[in-house]
């Protein structure tokens, strides 16, 4: 870890913007902590839960937190849980904002970057349920609860005769809903449960061969103001390049597929012996159809990796796996 070049002044406090749920306000503090534990000059950060010394945390309730009663495709996509959060940052109420990676959109508004991101947690989903150990084990029939397409996707392909219901709300929420019995089964990262000391919950973690991960799911996301050149240099002192260098693969995946939650869209890049390993999915609603793509390149070529992925999903998938491509975007 570098230290905080003196020269740039930073604002005190640095204010965190943030979602209000657990798990995004015990994101917030991960970083916070190790915001502190640089400026402060000490060793490890901690993780109490209190304010770390020097920082503030801002809770900032999104659009997309007060949407419950439908899935975000339905009602403007990923960018519901970051506009708020947009706005702190550039009317100076905050000075980072700290996101799930899985939750930005694709483009971020003109003079906000990504300006860093913390290692990366568990990237696989867990399958969540009281009554079976797996997806395969579930009675045919059987209802899982999820607002993701993604997840929708890669569940019927595996088991078409399963009923797919719409589940929103944050973990905690979830995770009451299956154990009252009102839903089989559902889907969380793990990477969540883990950072909410509730790995236990899964019945299985579920291997990225068998599911593909989200865009970004694991990482945490600081951005920042493009500008604000001392908030950027703090934040790269703290920041965990190959994690960077992946989510700069699977976001320019994601980006030329023209992706949002109206898609099913999966990927996942990874370092391996110093090259980036990179897979891409995309799928029909019901998962019938598949377009599946792998690349392997030197992390400088992380983008290109990306892009280069999502040209061949573009040129084989056509309009009925890509609707929005041929009809415009929406």
């Amino acid at each position: 870890m570098s230290s905080h070049n003196p020269s740039l002044p930073l604002p005190a406090p640095l204010v965190i913007g943030t979602r209000g749920s657990p798990l995004a306000l015990a994101q917030a503090r991960q970083v916070g902590w190790r915001l502190s534990a640089l400026l402060a000059g000490d060793g490890a950060p901690q993780t109490d839960a209190d304010a770390p010394p020097g920082i503030a945390i801002e809770a900032i309730k999104t659009t997309g937190d007060l949407i419950l009663d439908r899935a975000l495709s339905e009602a403007g996509g990923k960018g519901l849980f970051t506009k708020e959060l947009d706005a702190a940052l550039f009317d100076g109420r905050a000075h980072i904002a700290v996101h799930s990676a899985k939750d930005l959109p694709t483009e971020l508004p003109p003079g906000l970057v990504i300006a860093g991101c913390l290692e990366r947690e568990d990237v696989r989903d867990a399958f969540i349920s009281v009554k079976a150990a797996s997806i395969a084990d579930l009675p045919e029939g059987a209802v899982v609860g999820t607002a993701s397409l993604r997840r929708q996707a890669q569940v019927l392909r595996q088991r078409p005769d399963l009923r797919i219901t719409l589940l929103r709300g944050n973990v905690g929420t979830r995770l009451q809903r299956i154990e009252a019995g009102e839903i089989d089964a559902t889907l969380l990262a793990m990477a969540g449960l883990n950072r909410l000391g509730l790995a236990h919950k899964a019945a299985a973690p579920i291997p990225v061969e068998t599911m593909l991960p989200a865009i970004g799911q694991g990482a945490i996301a600081i951005v920042a103001r493009e500008a604000d050149e001392a908030v950027l240099a703090v934040v790269a002192a703290i920041a965990h390049a190959p994690t960077l260098i992946a989510l700069e693969a699977e976001r320019a995946f994601l980006r030329v597929l023209d992706g949002s939650c109206r898609t099913p869209i999966a990927g996942y890049a990874r370092i391996v012996d110093g090259r980036v390993r990179f897979d891409g999915l995309l799928l029909s609603d019901d998962g019938r159809e598949t377009v599946a793509v792998s690349r392997t390149g030197a992390p400088e070529e992380a983008r290109a990796l990306g892009e280069d992925a999502g040209h061949e999903v573009v040129a084989r998938a056509g309009a009925a796996l890509l609707p929005h491509r041929s009809a415009g975007k929406a």
